[in-house]
């Protein structure tokens, strides 16, 4: 049986020792360099295409326009269309809201103050999707006209919304104004018993919106 030499011996040592070395070297070199990772991939989740497109978008229209999300009623002061809202008009909303969650119903808002930048970014969307400024006028009036711009008005909804709105509304002065928008309502304290004036057919037979 062949024995090794003392010096080959030496040498296998050495080799064996530097590959030892080298590879717990790599393995700091792998751990380091995911340990410098980890904080920038455990922050990337804000900074996901999602929410980098909403900063993106954060000065152009939205909330702070009077783009209302779902799920908003009467009480929530946090969003701009609910807020500059007239206060007389927002007072009576609240009111009538208290008495109509009596009967299991919420007064949620669709739509409600509007900046003049946001209505006429409504009015080319009508007239896009309508065909032409008449027919557009129909349902979106201009920004110089509008009452969603004044805070005067508010787009109410569900359906159950409406449906209360339409029979116990006038109790506060809610008016709904427009026959071909049953979700429109406006605030009317000097009517006669409180009774709601006669509903114009649509918007252009409103003589607001001739000015």
């Amino acid at each position: 049986m062949n024995q090794t030499p003392p010096s080959a011996r030496i040498v296998i040592r050495r080799i064996r020792w530097l590959s030892v070395v080298g590879l717990v070297v790599v393995i700091a070199a792998i751990i380091a360099a995911l340990g410098y990772q980890l904080p920038k991939s455990s922050s990337s989740s804000t900074a996901s295409p999602l929410n980098t497109l909403r900063v993106e978008h954060r000065g152009e229209l939205g909330e702070a326009d009077g783009a209302v999300p779902d799920g908003v009623t009467v009480f929530d002061d946090e969003i701009p269309a609910v807020a500059n809202l007239d206060p007389d008009l927002l007072k009576a909303l609240r009111q009538a809201a208290m008495d109509a969650a009596d009967n299991g119903v919420e007064l949620y808002v669709n739509s409600g103050w509007r900046s003049p930048e946001y209505q006429n970014q409504l009015l080319r969307e009508a007239v896009s999707k309508h065909g032409s400024e008449e027919e557009a006028a129909r349902w979106v009036a201009t920004a110089t006209t509008s009452p969603h711009v004044s805070g005067d008005a508010v787009d109410l909804g569900h359906s159950d919304t409406t449906a209360w709105l339409s029979k116990h509304g006038a109790e506060y002065g809610l008016c709904q104004i427009y026959r071909n928008e049953p979700w429109h309502y406006e605030l009317r304290t000097n009517t006669t018993d409180r009774d709601c004036p006669r509903m114009y057919a649509d918007p252009t037979r409103d003589p607001r919106m001739q000015q």
